[in-house]
């Protein structure tokens, strides 16, 4: 079990320190959906955010940086060894103004007012919303997800609450390009 919440952490045997506020991260997960950004983009921006002294990082140590960001992200949880393909059910930029109201309730104040917020606490809070309309959100999401019909009252609120439950399509500026020129626009 851990107890400490971690403010730095050890990567080929040195002490790096990290930007451990949830804000850190939720930025993390924005750049790693960035149909712009290459791979090794998304990887280096990571970084870039998560440690807050990644330019005097040697870049022997990038892969085991990566590697502990991402364990940093999962609540200190070890990697999984198989990854299991799951469908998408949330995105924490399209969804975070229907999450702040229940990880406050939970928190028991409104976090985009304070200073930090450790993400592990913040993680901590997100796990234990219960209901409410970011939980009715993925539940939709998720039975839509395994073509599961939908219930004559969840019909009724995916189709007054489409906007909220269909996740946005991202693209590049290429594919805009590309589709602004089909579209005579």
């Amino acid at each position: 079990m851990i107890y400490e919440l971690p403010t730095s952490l050890e990567i080929c045997d040195a002490e790096y320190a990290i930007r451990s506020d949830y804000r850190a991260v939720l930025d993390i997960c924005t750049a790693l959906s960035d149909p712009d950004l290459s791979a090794q983009d998304k990887t280096l921006v990571a970084l870039g955010i998560f440690y807050e002294d990644f330019e005097a990082m040697p870049v022997d140590h990038y892969e085991t940086a990566l590697r502990r960001c991402f364990w940093f992200i999962d609540g200190g949880s070890e990697e999984d060894t198989a990854p299991r393909k799951r469908p998408k059910l949330m995105d924490w930029e399209q969804d975070f103004q229907f999450i702040v109201a229940p990880v406050n309730r939970v928190i028991g104040t409104e976090i985009r007012s304070v200073e930090y917020l450790h993400w592990w606490s913040f993680l901590s809070a997100y796990y234990e919303i219960g209901d409410c309309v970011f939980a009715q959100i993925v539940r939709i999401r998720n039975l839509k997800a395994k073509g599961k019909p939908l219930d004559k009252a969840d019909r009724e609120w995916y189709q007054q609450n489409r906007k909220l439950v269909d996740l946005k399509t991202t693209y590049t500026e290429q594919e805009n390009e590309l589709l602004k020129q089909w579209g005579g626009g």
